[in-house]
């Protein structure tokens, strides 16, 4: 039965790394591989060209929200220019905090500048910096907006993508001196807009508009961010990219490109809302007050071969009297998805934007999926622990520790009656041999046995059940946490959020060619060190119990610690560092429990033996 039941949790454990595997290496990377030859296709084929924007004098429908505008990546037949070209060509103010370099154009008003100067494209410190907005006309436009649409009956000229702002005095936006921006449309109305910017990643927007015109003016305020063309997604299930938001009594509403795409727009009312477009690390997000009632919109327009996503809102209506001033404010999040700046949990200095703007869920747009009662812990205690040493790779070993501490008294009892199951194997083996044609009064006798003995034979499945929910929110906070992006341990492990760089396959690199170029089957030729060493633990630990009797059993425990070390060598080379540091602590535990118990330890045991097999 012992046997029997460690080639099931051998199998069913196997099959769920296959099952990852599958999911989280093989398939994402035909994927990219899809998606980067179909981007390179429609390069060729097309270029971004200019949908409609909202017309003046267009209001708002009852139940449905009004596109304010979806500006065009630039005028068709017109080629894509560089994005430094598209930066120059016009009047801008720049923006300079300790996290954001960048610039607002005049033209427009937009938000279509900005560089994350603490975060490089690779390891490599010199590499440039993160490029999270550009201007229309680049191959990759994506900007924030803001504004007004007039009401039905207004004939009056609105400031919009054309419309060039003058400064009100001169200066960077910085996070100690905000600027204002003016236009006149000589018509009246004179149209005031005032940018501030925190030291992280939050932009407010104050839009006022002076009324001494002839009539009453009403107005409704909007705020955009526009996306052209879909970007190259990491095409992972467990983590969602794409167009996101927490809309009041709607709750969490999240569509990747694909499914807005198909649905060609998605339309909300609701009070305490916020909505944007997120990457793995990076996001966009408006902020609007919580209590504003929102026309909130999901959006998807094809123009050519190209599509523009948009997220969008529109607010009540605003009259300006003769004579007076109408007044919005906008929040614009645009940044690196950092945990303490997003917000984790509600206190202790964990709150963030969350906290700190009273938003709804905010934390969301971090994606810690369902299972974030495990997530979220984790990353506090990897957080914690390199606050104190600096290094994320002694917080995973850490943790560990602790996780085994935690559920130290759980294990010792499964490896306690794990140990016991093994001293009674002469009884059993002895009932098969008095009653060998007896199966259920085998059955009875082996589990009075058990009774007598006060074992749980289902105690050895304890340890594997714990370990999995441990490793997959270990794998969820590498793979979706900034904090984990380009996180060094020692050594070669530069990224602990990237596979381990090494590979056996070229020598560790003393030839000079990468072996998972190769096609057809190259990403199965990826085995770094660190992989090669958690197989090595894992192959102690398998050495620890005694060979079993059946040949099919051997076969499949002599394979598994290879099957692993093949399966995880695509992972984050933290969660192979971990696999193998509790491989180990693992190992040390059993043979200390065995011990107590009175068991032999056969580890050294069966490794002589194995040799001496080969050997002979």
């Amino acid at each position: 039965m012992t046997d029997n039941r460690n080639t099931i949790l051998a199998v069913i454990l196997s099959g769920l790394v296959l099952i990852a595997w599958q999911y989280f290496y093989n398939v994402p990377q035909m994927e990219k591989q899809r998606a980067q030859q179909q981007a390179q296709t429609e390069l060729q084929k097309s270029t971004p060209q200019p949908t409609a924007s909202a017309t003046p004098g267009t209001a708002p429908q009852p139940g449905s929200v009004t596109q304010p505008a979806t500006p065009g990546a630039g005028q068709q037949g017109q080629p894509v220019v560089a994005r430094e070209a598209a930066i120059a060509a016009g009047p801008r103010v720049k923006i300079e905090t300790p996290r954001i370099a960048g610039s607002i154009s005049l033209k427009g008003g937009r938000i279509d500048d900005i560089a994350l100067v603490q975060f490089r494209e690779t390891v490599d410190p010199k590499s440039p910096p993160i490029v999270l907005y550009s201007p229309s006309g680049t191959a990759e436009p994506y900007y924030a907006e803001f504004g007004w649409v007039a009401a039905t009956g207004v004939t009056a000229k609105m400031p919009d993508a054309q419309t060039v702002w003058q400064q009100d005095g001169s200066g960077s936006l910085t996070p100690t001196t905000p600027v204002v921006l003016k236009w006149d449309n000589g018509e009246g109305l004179t149209f005031r807009r005032t940018i501030a910017v925190d030291d992280h990643y939050l932009f407010t927007v104050k839009d006022e508009v002076s009324n001494v015109g002839n009539a009453p003016v009403t107005l409704y305020p909007f705020a955009l961010i526009s996306r052209h063309g879909a970007p190259q997604v990491s095409g992972y299930y467990i983590l969602h990219e794409g167009l996101i938001g927490y809309l009041g009594d709607h709750g969490l509403q999240e569509y990747a490109y694909k499914k807005i795409d198909e649905a060609k727009a998605v339309n909300f009312k609701a009070t305490n809302g916020w909505l944007g477009i997120t990457d793995k690390y990076w996001a966009s997000a408006l902020l609007p007050d919580t209590n504003a009632q929102l026309q909130a919109r999901f959006s998807s327009n094809p123009v050519g071969n190209v599509h523009t996503y948009q997220t969008d809102y529109l607010l009540d209506p605003v009259t300006v009297p003769i004579g007076g001033t109408g007044t919005a404010n906008a929040r614009l999040f645009a940044g690196a998805k950092e945990a303490g700046v997003v917000g984790v949990f509600p206190f202790a200095g964990l709150g963030g934007y969350n906290k700190e703007l009273g938003l709804n869920h905010f934390d969301l747009l971090i994606d810690w999926g369902w299972f974030y009662f495990l997530t979220k812990p984790m990353f506090l205690g990897l957080d914690f622990f390199f606050r104190f040493f600096g290094n994320f790779g002694i917080s995973i070993l850490l943790v560990t520790v602790i996780v085994k501490l935690l559920f130290f008294p759980l294990a010792n009892k499964s490896y306690a009656s794990m140990a016991k199951m093994k001293s009674i194997q002469p009884q059993l083996l002895a009932l098969k041999e008095r009653y060998p044609d007896d199966k259920v009064k085998q059955q009875q006798e082996m589990m009075e046995i058990y009774r007598k003995e006060k074992i749980n034979p289902v105690a050895g499945c304890l340890p594997v059940l714990i370990q999995i929910p441990v490793f997959f929110s270990l794998y969820k906070v590498l793979f979706v946490t900034i904090e984990m992006r380009h996180a060094k341990f020692y050594g070669w492990i530069k990224d602990l959020s990237a596979p381990d760089p090494t590979n056996l396959f070229n020598l560790f690199g003393l030839l000079p060619f990468d072996p998972t170029t190769i096609p057809v089957f190259g990403h199965y030729l990826a085995l770094g060190i660190w992989p090669i060493i958690m197989g090595i633990t894992m192959w102690f630990q398998m050495k620890l119990n005694p060979t079993p009797p059946d040949p099919t059993q051997q076969l499949i425990f002599n394979w598994m610690p290879l099957i692993f070390t093949f399966m995880l060598a695509g992972f984050p080379a933290g969660l192979v560092i971990y696999w193998a540091w509790n491989n180990l602590l693992s190992v040390i535990q059993q043979s200390y429990i065995m011990r107590r118990n009175g068991v032999k330890v056969e580890l050294f045991d069966n490794l002589k033996a194995t040799f001496a097999r080969k050997a002979t």
